[in-house]
């Protein structure tokens, strides 16, 4: 007789693709299997996210994530899940170059990995590369708005949309990509309004990060909502205190060790 954990089916692009309109879809980013483990029980979909390179890495954004480092990650997240669809970030300079080059590292990835889909940013300018993979077999989530990677281009890192004006590129960029293959997009740092209509022109989930609660789904960092980052984005919403927690355990630990009481009887082999 087979285990219950055989019996579990991972969900699918096409089935996160069907969510438009539907319940919203629930995301988070893990990176290391024991995260990834607990956020599967809950999760539509976990995004292996190159912000592994700040949250993890102590970089000071994402360009300097390696390609490697984002399939080690990849590996340990589909090590630790069984249920959620994972999709891994295509890192900077991975995919920009070309059609050709972008499939070359994105079957890389799904090979290497096991992945389900993986995630680049930009828009119209992306969108024959989005068309090219997803006509070889390689799914895609979008990604527009704030797109970190484009950070030293943007200023920083800059809320959308705040400029009325602005608004048509977004609404053309949102476009091309679902046009072309894209079976959801993420919408990062977008003003509330144009998040929302561009969930409604768009036939694809859309995921937002600081957008719109109009969006098909949500999606935030981990360590943000878990109160572990000490420069935690405005529009996060902290469900935990993890890391004044930590903090106090490592503290307690220290003065333990430091006043010879630790381990203490019930915690030594004899």
């Amino acid at each position: 007789m087979s285990s219950q954990s055989e019996n579990i089916r991972r969900i699918t692009v096409p089935q996160i693709a069907a969510r438009k309109g539907g319940d919203p879809i629930v995301s988070l980013t893990s990176y290391h299997a024991h995260t990834a483990a607990i956020v599967d029980k809950y999760a539509d979909f976990i995004l292996v996210g190159d912000s592994l390179g700040m949250v993890m890495h102590g970089m000071e954004n994402t360009t300097g994530v390696p390609l490697d480092l984002m399939i080690m990650h990849g590996k340990a997240v589909m090590r630790g899940t069984k249920r959620a669809l994972v999709v891994v970030d295509m890192p900077f300079g991975t995919y920009e170059e070309s059609p050709n080059v972008a499939f070359r590292n994105a079957a890389r990835i799904m090979k290497e990995t096991g992945c389900g889909a993986v995630k680049l940013e930009g828009g119209e300018r992306m969108a024959e590369t989005v068309h090219f993979l997803t006509q070889r077999g390689i799914p895609v989530m979008a990604h527009t708005g704030l797109t970190p990677q484009s950070s030293h281009v943007m200023g920083g890192f800059k809320t959308q949309g705040r400029d009325e004006d602005s608004w048509p590129a977004h609404e053309a960029d949102a476009r091309a990509v679902a046009e072309a293959g894209a079976f959801a997009i993420v919408l990062e740092g977008m003003v509330e309004p144009l998040a929302a209509r561009i969930t409604k022109q768009v036939e694809i989930p859309t995921i937002g990060i600081g957008a719109s609660v109009e969006c098909d789904g949500q999606i935030l960092v981990l360590e943000d909502m878990l109160g572990m980052n000490p420069w935690t984005p405005k529009f996060v919403k902290v469900y935990g205190t993890l890391g004044p927690m930590i903090e106090k355990a490592v503290s307690d630990y220290a003065e333990e060790v430091k006043s010879r009481s630790f381990p203490g009887e019930d915690h030594v082999y004899r």
